[in-house]
């Protein structure tokens, strides 16, 4: 190998480091189970995610955290430790979760917090028990004390990258990283749930935290568990929150030495399917939209905070989310992940739980649907058949595009897959050369292949590849598609 061979093997050794999800071959597309209990994604893994082939799940914070009546989401983002118990579970509830989801092949990634600790509240006492000081910047359970973090001043400018990194978003204490004391604490913490399993980490409010700072703890990070399956030498999966729809100063590519999470992914389509801009400009979607580079991008339609806020799809406009959905897993950008949510009313609204507090099981019904006020979108048949389309379409790319010049498009994945969406106000009826091998193909958007026949619509594919498509406006999901693990002959 020559010299320049090696030096540009290692560069793309190092920009790949912490981009790789290490699915289980056969699994595909992250789901993100939003404040479920560690007992109930272990049972998740094996009765479902598993075998519907999803590959790997994001799970709430696990460190001990304030707890604030009458417990919103957001307690879960104020730490007052980094003990593993949360109203999710305990430290060997987690552990035993990890081990049952890797067994499952289905990987676990944590959403961690480490940028902060809590804001001030009085008498100030955690999910395990702990207690703080918290207007001193004591944490004992840890232990933090006022020298670990910055100077007290509050985020007024995001044009000003101090303000920005060193002071308190929303009031939460902001650590300092550049402590080789807090560095150590948080690698501590971190390598501890990488020992446990775990494939990788989501990083909460990355975009507050100095790169190099970042740079220096992921270096810090031991490799994955090869116990749990993983090949040696392997790097945890590190996917930065990074909010960047542009016109401010801190960016998105500062953190691309890791993957980080592609906020104007679902802003954009979402804007398309409510009627602000038209599906046939997607011909060239991606980075030719100012995306980060596919490889570099976390992408979602929405997630646990866009999901409260304007701009976005959510469950409550279930045709046109289940259509997002289906475009971007049919899509090959980005690694894609799928919003499992629970209903809220208000933007603080608690997850389901019963008077004291404790979080409520999902009842799974017999459709595979949930109730007990958890929505589950991954559990929708639209959904997790498109996990499975992103499957079959693995290894290829995007051909054969088509669209009306307006809101109704189509496009190929190699060989393997043929998608056709219609968010026009009136009907598609159109033969398409659907690149699939001929045979009669069951539309995994309105039924399944089951014991060989299809639940839902049929469409011949002929010998030269031409299928007939309809998707009417009057019916239930404006998406069909189709690919070779579905077809019924």
């Amino acid at each position: 190998m020559t010299l320049l061979a090696s030096v540009l093997a290692v560069l793309f050794s190092v920009s790949a480091a912490y981009k790789d999800p290490h699915y289980v071959k056969g699994h595909d597309t992250m789901v993100h189970l939003f404040e479920w209990k560690w007992n109930d994604i272990a049972k998740e893994c094996e009765s479902f995610l598993g075998p519907m082939g999803y590959g790997g799940v994001q799970v709430s914070p696990i460190q001990e955290n304030v707890i604030v009546s009458p417990r919103p989401w957001w307690e879960r983002y104020q730490p007052l430790s980094y003990k593993w118990i949360t109203r999710s579970g305990n430290e060997e509830e987690f552990k035993d979760m990890v081990r049952r989801c890797n067994r499952a092949g289905v990987r676990i990634y944590v959403d961690v917090v480490f940028n902060h600790m809590s804001a001030n509240h009085k008498d100030a006492v955690g999910t395990g028990g702990s207690r703080a000081d918290t207007y001193k910047r004591e944490y004992p359970a840890v232990p933090y004390s006022i020298k670990d973090f910055h100077p007290k001043c509050d985020i007024t400018d995001y044009h000003n990258r101090t303000n920005v990194r060193n002071c308190e978003l929303v009031g939460l204490h902001d650590l300092d990283q550049s402590s080789e004391y807090v560095r150590g604490k948080i690698v501590e913490f971190l390598n501890a749930a990488i020992d446990a399993g775990v494939a990788g980490f989501r990083v909460d409010a990355a975009k507050h935290m100095w790169p190099q700072d970042l740079q220096v703890i992921y270096s810090r990070l031991k490799n994955l568990n090869t116990q749990h399956g993983f090949p040696s030498n392997s790097r945890p999966f590190i996917f930065q929150e990074v909010i960047d729809y542009g016109g401010e100063t801190i960016t998105k590519q500062e953190y691309t030495f890791a993957a980080v999470t592609e906020f104007r992914y679902g802003r954009e389509i979402s804007n398309s399917f409510f009627g602000n801009n038209l599906l046939k400009w997607f011909v060239n979607w991606g980075e030719a939209w100012a995306l980060l580079p596919s490889q570099d991008a976390l992408v979602f339609i929405d997630n646990h905070d866009t999901q409260r806020s304007d701009g976005v799809l959510t469950y409550r406009i279930s045709k046109l989310y289940k259509m997002a959905v289906a475009l971007m897993l049919a899509h090959p950008y980005g690694t894609p992940r799928v919003m499992s949510s629970y209903h809220f009313n208000k933007f603080d609204d608690s997850p389901p739980a019963d008077s004291s507090g404790n979080l409520l099981s999902p009842i799974i019904h017999e459709d595979n649907t949930c109730g007990n006020g958890w929505v589950c979108e991954h559990r929708w048949r639209q959904i997790y058949n498109m996990a499975r389309f992103r499957l079959a379409a693995n290894g290829t790319g995007l051909n054969d595009w088509w669209d009306n010049g307006s809101n109704q498009i189509a496009f190929c994945r190699g060989n393997n897959g043929f998608i056709a969406i219609n968010a026009d106000h009136w009907d598609l009826k159109r033969t398409f050369d659907s690149c699939l091998p001929p045979g009669t193909y069951c539309d995994v958007i309105s039924g399944n292949l089951e014991n060989g026949r299809c639940t839902g619509k049929v469409v011949k594919v002929t010998e030269d590849r031409k299928a007939y498509v309809e998707i009417l406006t009057n019916e239930e999901d404006g998406v069909l598609a189709l690919h070779i693990n579905a077809r019924a002959g």
